[in-house]
């Protein structure tokens, strides 16, 4: 396997790799890196030489030997687990990602931990080789534009949807993103499949103002559907100033909508309800 040296020869001091920096208060550090396949790297930055000597020591031990494996990374490496992990996939695969994402033939890791793996499609990797996945709990959100956005989005699950109810992963593995294990059960805002006291299954809708009000409950989705949209109406000329996504449905004529709206029922809370 292919082993290069710093581009730059030996770096100043006693330890290779290691670059001494100055901070904005006159504070030194040190910063290692090293070069691989023509493509200079850095290691990170520590606070002592000696540290950041064992981190270039590392990364050339990962990228020159097939034996070190994303399995074998140890608490007290010199190198973060990230960087770990992109050493290898560039050593294996020729591909160096700034995310930690190790490419398999069908689809490929995205790893938060040793021990926690997020599994996508190839299709999604040019999208989380540049976007940070981070993790509140089981939530999994990148920053985009400035703002938090759930991942859960780019694969048709809305926001406060509920698994088992809303979507289900078809293997169990709630880790495992890939678009032929996930399935969609409910396409709708606020509606949600629920069994009753009798053990009938209606379509229960609910919509969010200062807490969950119930709307409705109705046979079908599409009235369930409709019935959101009414309630949104509803309380928007009551003084709402929310701004809530309507349910878009489609393949229904203008006169159809209309007539179903119409004829639905909405609870009397949603009518009485004030700002």
């Amino acid at each position: 396997m292919e082993k290069d040296s710093q581009s730059s020869g030996q770096s100043p001091g006693k330890y290779a790799g290691v670059f001494p920096a100055v901070k904005k208060n006159g504070e030194v550090y040190y910063r290692a890196s090293l070069t691989y396949r023509s493509r200079h790297i850095s290691l990170g930055s520590f606070s002592d030489a000696r540290r950041a000597h064992a981190a270039y020591l590392e990364g050339t031990r990962i990228t020159g030997s097939s034996d070190c494996a994303i399995s074998s990374y140890l608490d007290d490496s010199p190198l973060s687990f990230e960087k770990w992990v992109c050493l290898i996939n560039f050593r294996d695969n020729g591909l160096y990602f700034g995310t930690p994402i190790y490419v398999s033939k069908k689809f490929f890791s995205y790893y938060l931990s040793p021990s926690h793996v997020l599994k996508f499609d190839p299709d999604d990797l040019f999208y989380y080789s540049s976007h940070k996945i981070m993790r509140r709990g089981n939530h999994y959100f990148v920053a985009d534009y400035g703002m938090q956005v759930s991942i859960a989005t780019r694969y048709g699950i809305k926001p406060y949807a509920r698994e088992g109810k809303d979507f289900r992963f078809i293997n169990g593995d709630p880790t495992d993103f890939r678009r032929e294990n996930l399935e969609i059960l409910n396409i709708y805002h606020g509606v949600t499949l629920e069994q009753q006291k009798n053990g009938q299954y209606l379509y229960t809708v609910r919509i969010h103002v200062r807490g969950n009000y119930l709307v409705g409950r109705y046979f079908s989705q599409l009235e369930a559907a409709i019935a959101y949209n009414k309630a949104i109406d509803i309380l928007k000329k009551n003084g709402s100033v929310k701004n809530y996504t309507p349910n878009y449905v489609e393949g229904l004529p203008p006169s159809k909508y209309a007539e179903i709206y119409t004829a639905l029922h909405i609870s009397p809370r949603i009518a009485q309800w004030r700002p």
